[in-house]
């Protein structure tokens, strides 16, 4: 009876750590430093793209977005479809990209430029889905069906009467468990919370960080390769005297492998 008991022990560890082993070995794997490049480099990437790549620091940046093949992600504050194209490239034919504008950024010069953009093969696997601020996640997107949502350089457009943490609720229901959430933007000085969101277009990285947590998710990893200690954050970010302080950040819905 011992015997049996402890064979059957044995035999439920044995499954599990097969089924681990099943799920890590189905997980897509990580673009290298040469898939990478490799889209970086695409023969057909516009001039004004390639220009963006060392401002943006476009290597760095897909590396730490960690977009896989197969991945069904969501740009939130998409513009004119930079990243949107950049994720599209990188989760590849059997990923899927939606691009979420305003209707008013969808009317202007933004909207024209992901128009256009999706017209061009590389975003064969993206679309666009126009909501308000106040609720970006689109309707066909089901809840736990996203892998990765990302936000470049917008959040501090989520002025003060913006539901801010209704926004971060309806990514936190859209992503799957172990889904990550990558935040970038320009970073504004202590104190100033997001009250600094027309004037300067920033907006203080404590303050995101912890209306980000307040609804569940963790913050698990944050760069530093957009970081300019010498920018003294109180000047607009547009034309800049030096390079701005941008702060990128990665949250995860927990509960994942």
């Amino acid at each position: 009876m011992l015997m049996t008991a402890r064979n059957t022990v044995l035999t439920g560890i044995l499954m599990m750590t097969l089924l681990a082993l099943g799920a890590c070995s189905s997980a897509p794997p990580r673009l290298s430093t040469e898939n990478i490049a490799a889209i970086l480099a695409s023969p057909d990437r516009s001039d004004a793209d390639r220009s963006n790549d060392a401002r943006r620091k476009a290597d760095r940046t897909l590396a730490f977005i960690d977009a896989r093949p197969g991945m069904r992600v969501l740009d939130l504050g998409a513009g004119g479809g930079y990243t949107t194209e950049l994720l599209a490239r990188a989760v590849g034919p059997t990923g899927r990209v939606f691009a979420q504008l305003t209707p008013e950024d969808a009317k202007g010069n933004a909207g024209t430029r992901l128009a256009d953009r999706l017209k061009t093969p590389a975003m064969r696997n993206a679309a666009l889905r126009v909501h308000s601020y106040d609720n970006p996640v689109p309707p066909d997107v089901e809840a736990g069906s996203l892998d990765l949502v990302t936000y470049f350089f917008t959040y501090h457009d989520l002025g003060p009467n913006v539901d801010r943490a209704r926004i971060n609720q309806a990514v936190f229901r859209a992503l799957k468990p172990g889904g990550r959430y990558v935040i970038a933007d320009h970073s504004g000085r202590s104190g100033t919370g997001v009250s600094e969101f027309r004037t300067l277009h920033r907006v203080e990285e404590a303050f995101l960080r912890r209306e980000v947590e307040a609804v569940g998710f963790r913050l698990i990893e944050e760069a530093d390769f957009l970081r300019n200690p010498a920018d003294p954050r109180d000047k607009i970010v547009f034309k800049p005297a030096q390079p701005n302080d941008e702060f990128v950040l990665k949250f995860v819905k927990p509960g994942g492998q």
